[in-house]
């Protein structure tokens, strides 16, 4: 990487890490109710499961997430744990958020009522695990696991901005870049991969490049690539 590039994706992240660029975002949800945990009106769980919904739905124009985000947020009336504990879901072959329907929002909360039955938080589950035993997918090693990374910026990252930093056992320089395409293709275009293949070696290529930028948080990089996004006016879509 280049003294250029280098300087241009650090300006970048230092600029746009910075709660003013994500007021339409889907963090907003687990944000706050982050600020609810702060006070003591919620439970970590709350906090878990409202970043797990807005990571969920985390693909499209942002409005739209936004929009149906709230809509998932309502729902369990801003009570996410008591709403899953309850055992009782909006279980409908509905469309929720593109073609995510409501019965699909309804598997996902009656797996997270059996993982919060034995434990308050999900800290410490893998990847693997998370994509099996909440999200309900097949077990794939190399999905890029785009939601998950980016459910583990949001509550693992601890630089007070952003992001929230509630999972103080978890280390932001284990962390992955949240690779999607639009994320694949600004990479690309500054250089910090030449592979094809959007999967989790290409996300670990991408997160080695921002760690020689910044060791102890690589994830800082997304910030940087965002920026790289704004510049280009692709800032509004995620895939």
């Amino acid at each position: 990487m280049d003294d250029k590039t280098k300087d241009l994706l650090i300006g970048w992240a230092e600029k746009y890490n910075d709660p003013r660029y994500f007021t339409e975002d889907p963090i907003i949800f687990p944000k706050k109710m982050a600020e609810k945990y702060a006070c003591g009106e919620c439970r970590i769980a709350d906090v878990e499961i409202a970043a797990i919904i807005a990571a969920h739905l985390a693909w499209g124009r942002r409005s739209m997430i936004v929009r149906d985000c709230g809509r998932a947020m309502d729902e369990m009336q801003w009570k996410p744990y008591e709403y899953v504990m309850s055992g009782d879901y909006r279980d409908e072959d509905t469309s929720l958020h593109r073609t995510v329907k409501w019965s699909e929002f309804a598997m996902i909360c009656t797996r997270l009522r059996e993982i919060y039955s034995g434990r308050e938080s999900i800290e410490g589950m893998s990847n693997a695990e998370i994509r099996c035993s909440i999200y309900g997918r097949k077990p794939d090693p190399k999905a890029p696991d785009k939601k998950i990374n980016m459910m583990r910026r949001w509550m693992v990252r601890n630089d007070g901005k952003v992001d929230l930093g509630l999972w103080a056992n978890s280390s932001p320089a284990g962390l992955t870049i949240p690779l999607d395409v639009h994320v694949y293709e600004e990479a690309a275009a500054l250089g910090l991969t030449c592979r094809k293949s959007k999967d989790i070696v290409t996300a670990m290529e991408i997160t080695d490049a921002f760690r020689e930028i910044f060791p102890d948080d690589p994830c800082k990089g997304d910030f940087a690539l965002f920026g790289y996004g704004v510049t280009r006016g692709t800032d509004g879509q995620t895939d």
